[in-house]
């Protein structure tokens, strides 16, 4: 199992949803960074559960107990350490997932690969759980990438069949980032707010859930930034990207909205601007063979529907080796998507700051 990812900037997550506590180490930061750790909780508790009916009622205080590597809130050069006691946990509604493997869960897969010895209570390692120590490493990320001059932030594109307003990608900038960033439901148009909470709460009262787009952005990047073949700034972010449980796919700027275009239609034309070499569009999301182009970066990912649902559902008994009817217990989200934005936000800011070193 690997839970360690980087090259320059290294993350190492540990834990499990019901064990003691969950935490990371960030090896590879610079020394002498002084660290906003009111910016980090605000962070932290965008993603914390239990505040409202999208969310799963579970209630942890997610406060990051710092071990190693700042002093003060300054980073010291050393590996930065940091764990979040698990305070409110319920093991024994997962009993019966020992040995029925819940659908379009980790459960099957993870059962055969560690011979039945994971754990697999709230998803053990496999929880969404463990994006808490991600949002963590992320926002020291997003602060030091500030003071380089880049700002990201991210909104809820679509949750089920309610969309967002669509952001034109290349006017996206540092206020509009800013506002979302600082938001609890993010979006462009505030009036779709409701909508989507209506498509929530209807999967909710029918014991089921429901998935979604969130769609990132990072501006004030350098032109030149990644490279080609196995080195590009989309292989960086996907990689990390793909390790945020629930995240089913990956696009850049248009994506697979290329496919029934022809070139004249999609190609970004150049036009100097203000003295600068600028795109007139910004359909491939600021990322040319595998380099950022100096338009805004845009990255969206798809999040499928939490697959713990309290509907009955079709499974198997691994030990009998017979077909068996589900009934999942517990507490979960009926909508990971409103959760997941402070999530992609800090593991774009995790790849770009490795890059970026």
């Amino acid at each position: 199992m690997s839970s360690v990812i980087g090259d320059k900037i290294k993350l190492s997550i540990f834990g499990e949803s019901h064990g003691e506590a969950i935490g990371c180490v960030i090896d590879g930061l610079p020394a002498g960074i002084k660290i906003d750790m009111n910016a980090v909780y605000k962070d932290m508790q965008r993603r914390a559960p239990g505040k409202d009916k999208t969310a799963t009622p579970r209630l942890e205080k997610d406060i990051p107990h710092i071990l190693s590597g700042m002093l003060d809130n300054v980073t010291t050069g050393a590996p930065l350490a940091m764990v979040i006691e698990n305070t409110n946990t319920k093991s024994g509604d997962y009993s019966n997932l020992m040995t029925v493997p819940r659908p379009g869960h980790s459960d099957y897969p993870a059962y055969v690969k560690y011979g039945g010895n994971n754990d697999i209570r709230g998803g053990g390692h496999f929880s969404g759980r463990l994006t808490a120590p991600l949002v963590f490493a992320g926002s020291v990320a997003k602060q030091i990438l500030s003071q380089m001059g880049v700002t990201i932030g991210a909104h809820i594109k679509q949750i089920g069949s309610v969309c967002d307003a669509v952001s034109d990608l290349n006017k996206t900038d540092k206020y509009l980032l800013d506002t979302l960033s600082s938001s609890t439901f993010s979006l462009i148009d505030e009036t779709k707010e409701q909508a989507m909470r209506d498509e929530i709460e209807k999967a909710r009262l029918s014991l089921d859930s429901v998935g979604g787009i969130i769609e990132c952005f990072a501006v004030g990047l350098p032109v030149g930034l990644g490279g080609n073949m196995f080195d590009t700034v989309e292989g960086k972010l996907a990689s990390i990207l793909f390790g945020v449980p629930a995240v089913k796919g990956v696009e850049f700027g248009l994506g697979f909205g290329f496919a029934d275009k022809i070139a004249s239609e999609v190609n970004d034309q150049y036009e100097i601007k203000n003295g600068r070499v600028a795109t007139l569009s910004n359909n491939n999301g600021g990322v040319l063979g595998g380099m950022t182009d100096g338009a805004p970066l845009s990255v969206s990912v798809a999040i499928k529907p939490t697959p713990s649902i309290a509907k009955k559902q079709k499974s198997v008994n691994l030990l009998t080796m017979e077909n068996a009817e589900l009934e999942i217990h517990g507490r979960h989200d009926p909508c990971i998507v409103v959760r997941a934005v402070p999530v992609i936000e800090c593991a774009v800011a995790l790849g770009l700051l490795d890059l970026m070193m």
